[in-house]
């Protein structure tokens, strides 16, 4: 009989620190989502308004500058340096890239679309790692490489669901019909 409560004990014990373990998981990756989020955001208001942190006030969007001119005509290395210039300033370029920030942005703090954020900021985030290659500090390995894993990560997991609408999102009719949406 000892055994048996011993045991039980011992077995509530660990139901216990795994649902504790796995709330506090939750909540790490929750946060991870709206921080990156918020990156993706953020540098979508810089580049609009020109707050002066990447972008001056003068290149801002809704001054008539272009969001992807500055960096791909002068910050682009590597073998895709002549891509990458081309299609500095293009207007369908500067659309796509910002349209690109706002959105994933916007779905990663929402936590809706986890899926389609992770795809679209994973390529977007390769893509930017392209345009530096050899990257400054290390033979192929830098940030871009790791935020879109993670992006991946927290669309695995469905971390949209922990302070976010992803559990809402996923109910609706259309996302049930195409699950790709969720």
């Amino acid at each position: 009989m000892t055994a048996t409560i011993e045991r039980n004990t011992a077995k509530n014990t660990a139901t216990a620190a795994d649902t504790t373990r796995e709330r506090a998981t939750r909540y790490i990756l929750a946060g991870t989502r709206m921080a990156l989020g918020w990156i993706f955001l953020w540098a979508f208001i810089d580049k609009l308004f020109g707050l002066g942190f990447a972008t001056e006030t003068k290149n801002a969007w809704i001054n008539g500058g272009s969001p992807t001119k500055g960096f791909l005509t002068f910050g682009v290395t590597g073998p895709f340096k002549d891509l990458y210039t081309g299609i500095a300033g293009a207007a369908w370029a500067d659309w796509l890239f910002m349209i690109g920030l706002a959105g994933i942005g916007a779905a990663l703090l929402l936590g809706i679309g986890m899926r389609i954020a992770a795809v679209a900021g994973g390529l977007l985030l390769v893509l930017m790692w392209t345009a530096v290659l050899p990257p400054e500090n290390n033979p192929f390995m830098d940030d871009h490489l790791i935020y879109a894993a993670v992006l991946a990560v927290l669309a695995l997991v469905n971390a949209g669901d922990t302070w976010g609408l992803g559990r809402f999102w996923a109910k609706l009719p259309i996302v049930r019909q195409l699950p790709w949406l969720r």
